[in-house]
């Protein structure tokens, strides 16, 4: 009697696991790509090429080489492709692909996209990916148009057009590649429409697509007369208003902040006017919530400027957008868990609400993983270049980690060894480093979760 054989055992990815091949998956084939003779002007190592990939498809904005003058127009296409790819995120592309072939997605599909962006049903989802197309598609539009004014007479018709669309896109995207030149938007720091349409795309983007959803779900409300024009904040959800309170208080602080650090220094905005110094001051804090932009020497920057950034750069945007970082929301949670146990009381709260234990057991943990990560990789930068200065390799590590893209003058002067180390930040930074740690943790142990232990304490503080 012949053996029965054993059918192959089926290994089964969690959506953490997936979301991170697919991350690795994309940047891979693009480096290929970048890599081709068809995508240089001129020959480019492998290793430049993977940079290149990981910095768009990680929408960070770091570069080893300059795109303007690496890259053909074949090139600079599949960077673009990149950056769509890593704004939208791999789950929202293949949920896209399947919609455009017209097929149905199957329900391990659907539970991909809930926990990909935190939803709370399974209802509706399609919906709110079509949401996200249509929304980003109409304000990358509406910003590829305003660029135009700009670079058309500038650059031409043709020119102009594509320069426009790459970089509304890389600006939606909080990319913060480039393909002028080699000094970023520095040549238009006087020019409103370059700096207010590059920082309206950059916050739309950073907020997030369930913000942007709430949003525009209250503001339906009210133009359907639904809902009363004053209620149309305090009948947002509480995420949204823990988003967009935060974010304007970190804009608004980031703004005062590097005015009074740069307003005296030449080097930055201490030779424009006042109204010039305001809005490169407002583009320096709207560009280092990870969008990598920038209309001011990073080099030239007073310490105190770059140690701001830092701090800004580590926070990031929010959570279910294209910011990277620790997100505006993990920070509010810790923040407010510190100010609930300073005042005695036993829940954190916000906005009349209590926040469940475990998102602040979350916002914890990946302060203090993204912390780990961002040390180990000032260490690691140090080892790499000896004598180089500590605070600049900070806010490389800073920058790659909240896949930002601003860096003092410093990544095409790194050492290999260094790039692999700031790729490597990029990839976590991007994905999530808690989403990182599940990555290797794979399957939660259900029987754990609801052991009961006996209780003691321990002396802290």
């Amino acid at each position: 009697m012949e053996e029965k054989k054993k059918s192959p055992r089926r290994i089964r990815l969690t959506t953490m696991q997936i979301v991170a091949l697919g991350f690795f998956g994309v940047i891979f084939l693009g480096g290929v790509l970048l890599w081709l003779p068809f995508s240089n002007q001129k020959p480019i190592e492998f290793i430049d090429a993977l940079f290149t990939s990981v910095t768009c498809v990680c929408v960070t904005g770091l570069v080893t080489v300059v795109p303007a003058e690496q890259f053909t127009l074949a090139g600079q296409v599949i960077m673009m492709l990149l950056i769509q790819i890593g704004g939208l995120g791999v789950i929202a592309c293949m949920a896209s692909f399947f919609l455009i072939l017209g097929k149905r997605i199957s329900m391990k599909g659907r539970i991909l996209i809930q926990q990909a962006y935190g939803l709370d049903t399974l209802s509706g989802l399609v919906k709110f990916i079509i949401r996200i197309l249509k929304g980003t598609f109409l304000v990358e539009g509406i910003g590829a148009a305003l660029f135009m004014f700009k670079f058309i007479p500038e650059f031409g018709v043709l020119r102009g057009i594509w320069y426009g669309v790459f970089h509304s896109i890389s600006a939606f995207c909080n990319a913060g590649v480039d393909i002028i030149g080699n000094s970023s938007f520095m040549e238009y720091v006087s020019s409103p429409l370059i700096n207010f349409t590059t920082m309206f795309l950059i916050v739309s983007a950073g907020l997030g697509f369930t913000v942007w959803h709430d949003v525009a779900s209250n503001t339906r409300d009210v133009i359907k007369k639904k809902m009363p024009k004053k209620r149309i904040l305090t009948k947002l959800g509480l995420q949204s208003k823990v988003v967009i309170v935060t974010t304007a208080i970190l804009l608004l602080s980031g703004t005062l902040g590097y005015f009074i650090l740069e307003y005296n220094n030449p080097a930055t905005i201490g030779n424009l006017n006042i109204f010039e110094k305001f809005m490169a001051s407002a583009f320096q804090s709207v560009t280092t919530r990870t969008a990598g932009f920038a209309t001011v020497s990073q080099s030239a920057l007073t310490e105190s400027s770059r140690l701001l950034g830092c701090v800004l750069m580590f926070i990031g945007g929010s959570p279910g957008g294209t910011a990277g970082g620790i997100k505006t929301t993990t920070m509010a949670m810790v923040l407010l868990t510190v100010i609930c146990v300073l005042r005695g009381k036993r829940d954190t709260e916000c906005f009349g609400r209590r926040i469940e234990l475990d998102v602040i057991r979350s916002a914890i943990t990946i302060l203090i993983i993204t912390f780990v990560f961002w040390l180990c990789g000032v260490a690691a930068l140090t080892i790499f270049e000896p004598g180089k200065d500590v605070l600049n390799l900070m806010y490389e590590v800073s920058s790659a980690m909240g896949t930002v893209g601003l860096s003092a003058d410093l990544t095409p002067y790194l050492t290999r060894g260094s790039h692999i180390v700031l790729m490597i930040l990029m990839y976590v930074g991007r994905i999530g480093p808690m989403t990182m740690a599940l990555v290797f943790a794979g399957r939660a142990d259900k029987a754990a979760q609801f052991r009961e232990l006996p209780a003691k304490r321990i002396m802290i503080g």
